[in-house]
């Protein structure tokens, strides 16, 4: 009697457990909609592809100059970054060892291998570290920004970065070459 009990309540719990839908219908039957329109998955120059966010859609021509200017922009914006970055780096390493030169005068001669170890693991300075840190997570967030915009295969877009970058590198680049160089 026990067991027959226990297998129909089992039975019905399994029932419970597959058939519940929560009120919630998940199909995906429709196609996607998005603030005007279909997401194009090909390479196209039409309007209404959103930038980002829900409200950020260029509905006409206007809007979407403003967009590939803002777009031109943040590439521009990037190249500046890594140009910073790397004159930054120099100046500092250059600080490091004028004060790593001191520092030798003043504390006497240490073995080979702690001298392998400072070279393979300069200290952490806050003052250096944490501003790479900014300017590093900075060029990742535009990065991963230009990421998206280029998934939305808007050729306008995807131009304006492109040519934001080359004018980017254009204007900025050699500042990065040549704090490497001196």
């Amino acid at each position: 009697m026990h067991s027959t009990l226990l297998v129909a309540c089992l039975l019905y719990y399994a029932q419970r457990c597959f058939c519940a839908d929560n009120g919630m219908n998940m199909t995906m039957d429709g196609s996607m909609e998005l603030a005007t329109g279909q997401m194009l998955p090909y390479l196209h120059f039409t309007l209404g592809d959103t930038l980002w966010f829900l409200g950020w859609v260029p509905q006409n021509r206007g809007a979407m100059l403003g967009a590939c200017i803002g777009l031109f922009l943040l590439a521009l914006l990037e190249r500046w970054l890594a140009a910073c970055k790397a004159i930054i780096e120099v100046h500092w390493n250059k600080s490091r060892m004028l004060a790593a030169k001191q520092n030798d005068s003043v504390i006497p001669k240490r073995n080979t291998a702690d001298r392998i170890f400072r070279r393979l693991a300069p200290p952490f300075v806050a003052a250096y570290d944490l501003p790479r840190g900014v300017i590093y997570a900075a060029q990742a967030l535009l990065n991963y920004l230009f990421m998206l915009t280029v998934m939305t295969f808007q050729l306008a877009f995807i131009f304006s970065l492109v040519i934001g970058l080359g004018v980017g590198e254009t204007l900025f680049g050699r500042f990065g070459l040549s704090a490497h160089l001196h």
